[in-house]
């Protein structure tokens, strides 16, 4: 017989294939690409992914090595996954190995069987009754099998306690036969005959248009932009939306920028629907995530919720796919396999021959210039639900005015009446920590990163200088490190310190600060979610994190401290960016019946692009920008690589960037 070859790909950087020799026992067996293979690499094993099997190899015969062991009976991976993971391999420049490695689950990386768990589940006994006089004098026993009654699938063991079902108790009342365990595989959910679990809200004329345009292009492929402003009711279009999926027997895959949007977009979908939804993101643990992605993959989950990631997530029926907030810097991944999750998900989409919206009220400059010229189809949004009306926008002129902490007297002001009011205040200041920098006031040292070119940032409360680039971190000095002396100063204002500020300025109200650093505990955003939302005057201070879809009914003042450092960067996006978080906080303000006000200090008040922005709304900056960039020659109208080096010596990271440079010099001039 002769020798089958196995062509693996291996988490590894190198972007190439590497060939195995399969055992006879194995290469009797049906081989298709996709499966896992463990194989020798060096002086470890490791999970390979099989890409083809072939008759002949570049490597001697002699010096092949055998594959260890088989994993997988069929693949994991299904065909449309495996297309995906080829497609961005390449686009992306990225080794395969690693490219399908980053899309299967932790566990499948590890070895494990691409099967659901098996779980104990409880059941009441055929003819079971709570009149059973063996049980009369049990009240504990016939509470336990009144609740099993109300679940005729069964109650998992895992959730005994949430049931408040005392194991005690149903073991006595298996011994009398009146409960039976079953043992199963655990999937999220059952599958409803009746999607809706709650009415549906009436669509006005402009969600109708909205939602009648994408219903028609299902069946296909389609992009579609869903410029709506914010509070205008695009969610409601995206479930009415998914329901229509789900009645056609699809899958609707929604991705979310932000981990922190899952529980409440969760409860959103569980209020609406009978459905099986998953949700995926790294807070889940590996078991979780496993059984979820093998339920999609099933068609046992109908409809997925995720972060980037869950981009990667297989479905058997897939029927939709919703990008909200695509906008947003978080669909960008930034290490490891460097891609953009709104990007490949249209290509996703297109592979899959099925519709996608991206919704955003404030669209990337790429994807408004695609919906512009006609790739995309232009939905637009302009009245908020309900009536609401738009919050009112004001720049407030700072140049002359002394600054506490970073608040003015003006908005000191504007705060205080707020809170008499019985409302709730968001101060926004994209800049966690307790400032910038800190700076000895006698020899002019700066707190600058050993590792990086970067500043280090005061955290006063953790008592650490920590670099927000490369995460070094270091204890706060108590004197300067280069002159000794002790007048150290820290330099600027970041949301530790407006809180600490606004505490003494307001005592009487709760600060609330939710940022990166609020909020790394489990349940720690929940929490504060929980008390902003009980109505109480209040005022939130934080970060972007405020910023990402989420419903504060009684906030009606918004205070933006700093829209300046947009204007004046080396990033040509900065602007755009600034202008995307300016619109988004924004509107938080006055979202229910309360109309809502956004004060923004600058000291740039009659900057050309602050003042289109907050007269003539997003729109209208973003056609000048979008001119701007036409004139410059920059992306959209041109495409545009970026070569990065990092290294812990900078003569090294400078070295290699000559090097390219002088390379793609040549590759440019070679092209002409």
């Amino acid at each position: 017989m002769p020798d089958v070859i196995l062509r693996l790909a291996l988490p590894s950087p190198l972007r190439r294939l590497f060939d195995y020799k399969a055992p006879a026992s194995m290469a009797r067996q049906a081989l298709t690409p996709g499966m896992r293979i463990r194989v020798p690499f060096g002086r470890r094993e490791m999970i390979g992914v099989l890409v083809e099997v072939c008759a002949q190899s570049e490597v001697p015969a002699d010096k092949l090595k055998p594959a260890s062991a088989l994993l997988d009976p069929v693949s994991p991976i299904p065909p449309s996954l495996f297309k995906l993971c080829l497609w961005t391999a390449q686009y992306y420049q990225h080794s395969l190995g690693d490219t399908l490695s980053w899309a299967l689950p932790t566990l499948l990386r590890q070895g494990e069987p691409a099967e659901m768990r098996q779980e104990r589940f409880w059941h009441i006994a055929p003819g079971a009754r709570l009149e059973d006089p063996r049980i009369a004098r049990a009240p504990r026993q016939r509470d336990a099998l009144k609740t099993l009654a109300q679940h005729p699938h069964g109650v998992a063991h895992s959730l005994l306690a949430k049931l408040n079902l005392n194991k005690d108790s149903l073991d006595l009342l298996l011994a009398k036969e009146l409960v039976q365990i079953e043992v199963r595989r655990h999937s999220p959910a059952l599958r409803h005959e009746h999607w809706l679990a709650q009415p549906e809200l009436p669509l006005n004329d402009e969600q109708r248009d909205a939602f009648d345009a994408v219903r028609e292009g299902f069946g296909g492929f389609g992009a579609f932009l869903l410029a709506g402003v914010t509070g205008s009711g695009k969610t409601e279009v995206y479930l009415q939306l998914i329901r229509e999926t789900l009645e056609a027997g699809k899958q609707a895959l929604v991705l979310i920028p932000e981990i922190n949007l899952g529980p409440q977009t969760l409860a959103r979908f569980e209020q609406r629907f009978n459905a099986r939804i998953a949700l995926l993101h790294s807070a889940v643990n590996d078991r979780e995530r496993l059984d979820a992605w093998l339920a999609a993959r099933d068609g046992e989950a109908d409809i997925i919720i995720g972060t980037r990631s869950a981009l990667f997530t297989p479905m058997k029926n897939p029927g939709l796919i919703i990008i909200d907030e695509e906008h947003d810097g978080s669909y960008k991944q930034q290490e490891g396999l460097r891609y953009h999750a709104r990007d490949l998900a249209l290509v996703r989409a297109h592979q899959e021959n099925i519709p996608i919206l991206l919704g955003s009220a404030t669209p990337s400059l790429e994807t408004l210039h695609n919906a512009l010229t006609g790739r995309y189809r232009l939905l637009r949004m302009n009245q908020r639900a309900g009536g609401a009306r738009p919050p009112r926008m004001l720049r407030l002129d700072v140049k002359s005015l002394p600054l506490d902490s970073g608040i003015s007297g003006p908005l000191q002001q504007a705060i205080r009446q707020t809170l008499e009011a019985g409302q709730q205040v968001l101060v926004f200041l994209n800049r966690r920590g307790f400032a910038p920098t800190l700076l000895c006031h006698d020899c002019g040292w700066l707190s600058e990163c050993p590792r990086c070119d970067a500043r280090m940032t005061v955290h006063q409360r953790s008592g650490v200088l920590r670099c927000h680039h490369c995460g070094y971190d270091e204890r706060l000095p108590h004197q300067c490190p280069q002159c000794n002396h002790v007048d150290l100063r820290p330099v600027g204002a970041g949301t530790e310190r407006a809180e600490e500020r606004l505490k003494v300025l307001f005592p009487d109200y709760p600060i609330l600060r939710v940022d990166r650093d609020s909020t790394a505990r489990k349940d720690a955003m929940h929490n504060l979610f929980t008390t902003i939302q009980r109505g109480q005057p209040s005022i939130l201070v934080g970060t972007q994190m405020l910023a990402k879809g989420h419903h504060f009914p009684r906030v009606t003042l918004v205070a933006i401290l700093d829209a300046d450092g947009g204007l004046f960067s080396g990033d040509f996006r900065a602007s755009e960016h600034m202008a995307q978080l300016i619109v988004q906080v924004a509107g938080r303000a006055g979202r229910a019946e309360e109309p809502g006000k956004v004060i923004i200090q600058t000291h740039l008040a009659d900057h050309p692009l602050l003042v289109q922005l907050t007269e003539q709304g997003y729109f209208a900056f973003a056609e000048q920008a979008l001119d701007e960039r036409r004139a410059a020659g920059l992306p959209p109208y041109s495409h545009l690589a970026l070569l990065r080096a990092e290294a812990h010596k900078p003569g090294q990271a400078e070295g290699f960037l000559d090097e390219a440079c002088a390379a793609a010099e040549r590759l440019v001039a070679e092209q002409r």
